[in-house]
């Protein structure tokens, strides 16, 4: 039987409740029938992106859910944390300009 949609985003602020992080709060919110998760920095000041990732009903209905989350949240991380570059190798053609 399927799940609804608050049981859902309740399974996910479950698996959330799990995990604690220095820099980062985590929280979610229903979309659609599916969850939203989002990813926040947590020193306001710094201006950091909020990030978000989308958990669709196969997913959140998945016997190895808890698994399957965690895999998910790991490469959102890892996403987000690239996606806080300021400057990367590929912006040299960039500060030559600005060099000139």
């Amino acid at each position: 039987m399927p799940e609804t949609t608050a049981s859902r985003l309740d399974k996910v602020l479950a698996q959330l409740a799990l995990y604690e992080h220095p820099l980062l709060n985590f929280s979610a919110r229903s979309k659609g029938e599916g969850v939203e998760v989002i990813i926040q920095f947590k020193d306001a000041s710094n201006p950091v992106h909020t990030y978000y990732f989308d958990l669709h009903p196969r997913d959140l209905d998945h016997p190895q859910f808890a698994w399957t989350f965690h895999c998910q949240l790991y490469d959102a991380l890892h996403d987000y944390f690239v996606e806080m570059f300021i400057r990367t190798p590929q912006d040299l053609a960039d500060r030559r300009r600005k060099e000139m």
